[in-house]
């Protein structure tokens, strides 16, 4: 399902960890390694010598990241541009029919709070295709951070976000067509309800729809547990998630899609405050 991968590498420390876990993709055959010089940091002469300069310096590196992915068996292209990075690499994911976007989160430490960095974010909104967004766990120390690696078997324990929008035969042939999950947890989050009755019907409504995926899901994979919350979506989600200690959320975003390719407001706030990796579901 994800043959064709693209990574958009900064060449920081975070993104280099990052390509750990391109291999690590179920299916993944072809990566293009992106790296975007943003034209917005350079002035007039800078621009005017780039090609001499910051290119040839991006392609040196790049192609050093090429060589360790060729060695772990996978064919990779490797492309440097100049210009805004998140046009650049929507630019490219659409040029190359690309069935998946990595990126990193590039966000703060934990004593600071996970956000999406700016470049991530913007590609999550207008992305036309599917996207996941990698995280380790930072821990600050004295000396600096420390990475301690999520990507190790991201699809073993799999958190699925489901709500009212959410159709349980969509789901459940996402979930069937998706590299198969060693475990699965449901999670059903109802956001609204003025009254007591009406949230109570509400989230009978998500206990029979979670029921009726994990029925279609019996024999293809394990659903261990099911869970219905009454609260804001991203930060339920990511509650679940970390008392389940899941290796992934993954979103199907297509019932969120505005019809103009962008993603609402329930998906791009999991997608940013989500401390595990995320996966948002745009085609199949």
């Amino acid at each position: 399902m994800f043959e064709k991968i693209l990574y958009a590498i900064d060449f920081s420390e975070h993104s280099q960890k990052m390509l750990e876990c391109l291999c690590e993709i179920p299916g993944a055959k072809e990566v293009i390694l992106l790296h975007v010089i943003d034209s917005k940091t350079l002035g007039y002469w800078e621009y005017k010598e780039i090609d001499n300069i910051k290119v040839r310096e991006a392609e040196l590196l790049i192609n050093e990241k090429k060589k360790d992915l060729e060695s772990l068996g996978l064919k990779v292209d490797v492309k440097v541009a100049i210009g805004i990075p998140s046009k650049e690499i929507l630019r490219m994911a659409d040029e190359e029919c690309v069935s998946l976007i990595v990126m990193g989160a590039k966000g703060m430490s934990l004593i600071k709070g996970l956000l999406l960095g700016s470049v991530s974010s913007e590609v999550m909104r207008y992305c036309k295709t599917n996207l996941l967004i990698m995280r380790y766990r930072v821990i600050e120390n004295i000396d600096g951070e420390l990475y301690e690696k999520f990507c190790e078997r991201t699809f073993s324990r799999v958190l699925y976000s489901i709500d009212e929008r959410t159709r349980a035969e969509a789901m459940a042939d996402l979930v069937k067509m998706m590299p198969k999950a060693d475990e699965a947890i449901l999670a059903y989050i109802v956001d609204r309800g003025e009254t007591g009755a009406e949230i109570e019907s509400l989230v009978t409504s998500g206990k029979n729809k979670l029921d009726a995926i994990k029925e279609m899901l019996d024999n293809i994979i394990p659903v261990i547990d099911c869970h219905v919350h009454i609260g804001e979506p991203a930060k339920e989600i990511s509650r679940v998630a970390e008392e389940e200690d899941v290796s992934l959320i993954l979103i199907d975003s297509r019932p969120y899609d505005n019809g103009e390719g962008r993603t609402g407001t329930v998906v791009d706030n999991i997608v940013r405050y989500a401390k595990r990796p995320v996966m948002m579901i745009k085609f199949l």
